[in-house]
């Protein structure tokens, strides 16, 4: 199994990233999940939660909850989706729009401080290396 010593680096390296990320995200008094729903709605069309879920890879069970906060914060709002009864349609309002507007880039500047210390070469062979092993992971279920 000489693959092991890879997966412990690739779960190691998660984890060093949602340790970096999520403290940033956590000081601008939101969580992970709701900055991820945020800046996928943002500067988008209406979408359905199960595009919204495809998007953020939330489940539906926690993207529900994820919701209702963010609604009662009144950073979302969902519809009736016109073409599907059955569906809700979310997207952000006024003020969830001006807080992406806020907390986006301050945390693009935060990532920066680690990702910049990659070249550019050493990124696109990272992000090379990873698709393919998103790519084999796929076609093997």
């Amino acid at each position: 199994m000489t693959f092991l010593p890879l997966l412990k680096e690739l779960v190691r390296s998660y984890q060093s990233f949602e340790n970096f990320s999520a403290p940033h995200i956590r000081s601008m008094a939101l969580t992970s999940p709701q900055f991820d729903v945020i800046a996928t709605l943002a500067n988008q069309p209406p979408m359905t939660c199960k595009y919204l879920g495809e998007k953020t890879l939330i489940t539906k069970g926690t993207l529900t909850g994820i919701l209702d906060r963010l609604t009662a914060k009144g950073l979302v709002m969902r519809q009736s989706n016109s073409e599907d009864a059955r569906s809700q349609q979310v997207s952000l309002t006024a003020n969830g729009q001006a807080l992406f507007e806020q907390v986006f880039p301050a945390h693009m500047l935060h990532l920066d401080k680690a990702f910049n210390q990659l070249s550019a070469i050493e990124m696109d062979e990272l992000s090379c290396l990873l698709q393919k092993l998103r790519n084999v992971l796929d076609a093997s279920h």
